[in-house]
């Protein structure tokens, strides 16, 4: 008996105000008082937020280019960029060919400038293609460069049955156009190369973290991808995406961008910044030519490409659908609150009235 009592008296809770839930409380009560100065406080900051970015946004210069060369959307003329759509089209991989943009600036274009491409309905969020990918592989893992992920398939081992490094469809749609600029800086003069900078272009997190080179073999990165294949419509291995050794690889700048994959069917990634020499306060005025080599085909999936040169400001690029979004949340916060007023003024009057009467 006292066995039992003893048992049972170490099952039960202390006697304090934490375990009986005793412990003081604030239980605020929503007045109007109260609530109608917090819709109409956040109502102000969401415009004042809202105008700031929507009117940054609009500041911000852009100049773009279809370069498809589409003859249906009168891209005919389009420096022969149509003529390298025709001869690419139905061709897996297509055939290299060039083209050019010419355009004259009238005025300075502040910098600092981006060089942007602009892909049109390009699903990149579709799930399949999403998963297309061994992140292990990118990482560098010896293991996953011989065996790839299952998720890679059909893109995991070539007709051959090596593996193919980097695997997936990701990877296997790797954009390839590239582009040069170069400045005309008198009338009649000669044409001077604008230099590009392609360094540090990825996310931080993405090129020092999540992508990294297998080990070397004897120095060699080349033998560290021995025994591997490139992926079906790439024309080099990955170990030759660039004479750098620190930008060659799984570790190539312009790679990494790509396997960020974007969540909107049309999505723009980062090519270049324009800041070194004479042009790093932006671009001068006078005459310009792109020199476009044409090796990516949209024109199969009714896409579109796009050149964009930009600049940017403190809230970063164009975006003005985000100053938009600000505006409409705090013109609904100010309407609501207006409603509540009013919808407070009359039944506090006929609660009065209610009152009086009793």
């Amino acid at each position: 008996m006292t066995w039992s009592a003893s048992a049972r008296g170490a099952h039960q809770p202390d006697n304090t105000a934490f375990t009986q839930q005793r412990l003081p409380a604030w239980q605020p009560l929503l007045s109007a008082g109260i609530t109608l100065p917090l819709f109409f406080c956040a109502g102000l900051a969401f415009i004042g937020l809202g105008l700031g970015l929507f009117y940054s946004s609009n500041g911000i210069k852009e100049l773009e280019y279809d370069y498809t060369g589409n003859p249906s959307r009168g891209h005919s003329g389009a420096g022969h960029c149509s003529l390298c759509a025709a001869e690419g089209q139905g061709r897996a991989p297509p055939p290299r060919c060039s083209c050019s943009w010419n355009f004259t600036l009238p005025e300075l274009f502040p910098g600092p400038v981006y060089l942007y491409y602009e892909l049109s309905n390009f699903y990149q969020n579709n799930r399949r293609y999403g998963v297309s990918r061994d992140d292990s592989q990118l990482s560098g893992l010896a293991a996953s460069l011989r065996h790839p992920a299952n998720e890679c398939a059909p893109y995991q081992y070539n007709a051959s049955g090596w593996p193919i490094a980097p695997c997936g469809a990701i990877a296997n749609s790797l954009f390839n156009d590239s582009f040069s600029l170069w400045h005309q800086r008198r009338p009649g003069g000669p044409y001077v190369e604008v230099p590009l900078d392609r360094a540090a272009i990825a996310w931080w997190t993405d090129y020092h973290v999540k992508f990294r080179n297998p080990p070397l073999v004897n120095g060699s990165l080349a033998l560290a991808f021995r025994g591997t294949a490139p992926p079906p419509n790439w024309h080099r291995p990955v170990y030759d995406l660039s004479p750098d050794p620190n930008n060659t690889g799984f570790i190539n700048q312009d790679f990494v961008v790509w396997m960020r994959t974007a969540a909107l069917p049309t999505f723009r990634k980062l090519y270049a910044r324009i800041r070194q020499g004479n042009y790093s306060a932006g671009l001068p005025r006078g005459a310009y030519r792109v020199d476009i080599t044409y090796n990516y085909p949209v024109r199969a999936f009714g896409g579109r490409k796009l050149l964009i040169f930009s600049n940017i400001s403190w809230m970063g690029g164009k975006n003005p659908f985000l100053g938009i979004a600000y505006l409409v949340v705090g013109s609904l916060c100010i309407l609501v609150g207006f409603v509540m007023l009013v919808v407070y003024i009359r039944y506090q009057d006929q609660d009065e009235e209610d009152s009086e009467d009793e």
